[in-house]
């Protein structure tokens, strides 16, 4: 009999984790981009939650990452909410689309004051965009620091 064993997914960010459902945007929280989870963040750096490939990582919109596992499982890991609105201040963006990460690697910064200033909420969001294949378990209401096991899917 054959068993999919189960992998683990790291948090991103450190801070406090809360299911994607107490998300401030209806788009985030009724999971109409898919399931996932958030972090309030406690610091300003994003890392990677699994090895995989970066597929999304514009210059033109710095506050978000798309990311694929060898398995084929897509992660938005998204800052903020309305942060797009910054035109990238408070960003900087340290990988390419195409390059290879592994899990903890360093994938951006981003400056919380710039956001609060701004009067956006800074929360982070990562959304499995693909899940029907797969069956995941997030671990949420912990505080965390990047690169501790959140969650597993198999």
């Amino acid at each position: 009999m054959f068993f999919k064993k189960k992998k683990k997914l790291d948090a991103f960010v450190t801070g406090k984790v809360v299911p994607l459902t107490e998300v401030k945007d209806e788009v985030f929280s009724t999971g109409m981009m898919g399931e996932g989870l958030a972090i309030y963040p406690a610091a300003g750096r994003i890392v990677s939650p699994v090895d995989g490939v970066i597929k999304a990582a514009n210059l033109q919109m710095q506050h978000a990452i798309g990311l694929e596992t060898q398995e084929g499982i897509e992660l938005l890991i998204h800052v903020g909410l309305d942060t797009v609105s910054l035109a990238n201040e408070g960003f900087e963006l340290l990988v390419s689309e195409g390059q290879k990460v592994k899990a903890g690697e360093l994938l951006l910064r981003f400056d919380r004051k710039v956001i609060s200033s701004a009067g956006l909420d800074d929360v982070v969001m990562l959304i499995v965009t693909n899940p029907k294949d797969y069956q995941f378990d997030f671990q949420t209401g912990i505080e965390v620091v990047d690169g501790e096991e959140i969650g597993t899917w198999k």
